[in-house]
């Protein structure tokens, strides 16, 4: 089965035809950060910001083996792709960092899924690596 992450900004558009989709707007925002707003989730100082707060630690301890449930489920329902999409405000920031971490959990359990950052060049972001 064909697994793919995607991250996606809300005000350009809810991707179709996805199967799940997460909103972390409820994170903290590094677009507020004056030094960090240029840059993407693909950015160390913005991954470090938007991952090692509180909040941010305690909703991927809960969706990380939920991933792994839905991931089990679909396979055994011999689903041909499953579809994450994970999403915030501009697709730049938050939703970047989430997905990036989120390829990483799988990478450790041999899951080698595909990563798309639909609106990670929209308004002018660097992604500063």
């Amino acid at each position: 089965m064909q697994i793919q992450l995607l991250s996606f900004g809300f005000k350009y558009g809810v991707p179709v035809g996805v199967n799940y989709i997460w909103d972390v707007r409820f994170l903290v925002n590094p677009y507020w950060i004056a030094e960090l707003k240029p840059f993407t989730g693909l950015h160390a100082g913005v991954a470090e910001y938007v991952l090692e707060h509180h909040r941010s630690r305690d909703f991927l301890q809960l969706m990380e083996p939920m991933v792994l449930f839905l991931i089990k489920q679909n396979r055994e329902a011999d689903k041909e792709k499953c579809v994450l999409a994970v999403g915030c405000t501009g697709g730049r920031h938050r939703s970047v960092a989430v997905t990036e971490r989120l390829r990483e959990y799988l990478l450790a359990r041999s899951i080698n899924p595909t990563v798309i950052h639909r609106d990670i060049e929209k308004d002018g972001a660097v992604d500063g690596s």
